[in-house]
């Protein structure tokens, strides 16, 4: 039997993004606007995407790494307020052994020429898992790839 752990730390990031708060906000709501943007390794294979953003909803994401390693993340969404929050539990998988278990809040705000985002994390990693960062820079990349996708096309539907 392995040894079992827990090591919790949050994290903090804020956004501000040069487009409409509705564009942000549905940019995760929508599901084929999320997957525009979501993975933080576009070489990687997506196996399985499914969003139903409302409260009590849920999603899961499925991709195989170049390693054919399985990440696996499948979330819950507790709280979903149009245009201002949402607040949603969630664990990582690393093939089927779960490295992390998550609490997130995203709240919006208006702001002279776009939106503010502040994204917080509440992350516990599991029995010995180490992160060594990567989840911070992966939501990095992923809230990089966002900005593309808001900033990047004045026609797309908001």
């Amino acid at each position: 039997m392995s040894a079992r752990s827990t090591d919790h730390t949050t994290i903090t990031i804020e956004r501000h993004f040069k487009a409409p708060l509705s564009r942000v906000f549905n940019a995760w709501a929508i599901p084929e606007h999320k997957q525009q943007w979501f993975a933080c390794h576009g070489e990687w294979k997506q196996l399985d995407f499914q969003l139903d953003f409302r409260s009590g909803g849920s999603e899961s994401n499925r991709t195989a790494a170049t390693d054919g390693v399985v990440h696996a993340y499948e979330a819950r969404y507790i709280d979903v307020i149009q245009n201002e929050r949402f607040i949603y539990a969630f664990d990582m998988m690393l093939d089927e052994v779960r490295i992390s278990v998550s609490l997130a809040t995203v709240s919006f705000a208006p702001e002279p020429g776009g939106t503010k985002m502040t994204f917080v994390e509440q992350v516990v990693f599991l029995d010995g898992y180490s992160d060594n960062g990567s989840r911070l820079m992966g939501t990095e990349i992923g809230f990089d790839n966002l900005r593309l996708y808001v900033e990047g096309d004045d026609g797309r539907p908001n």
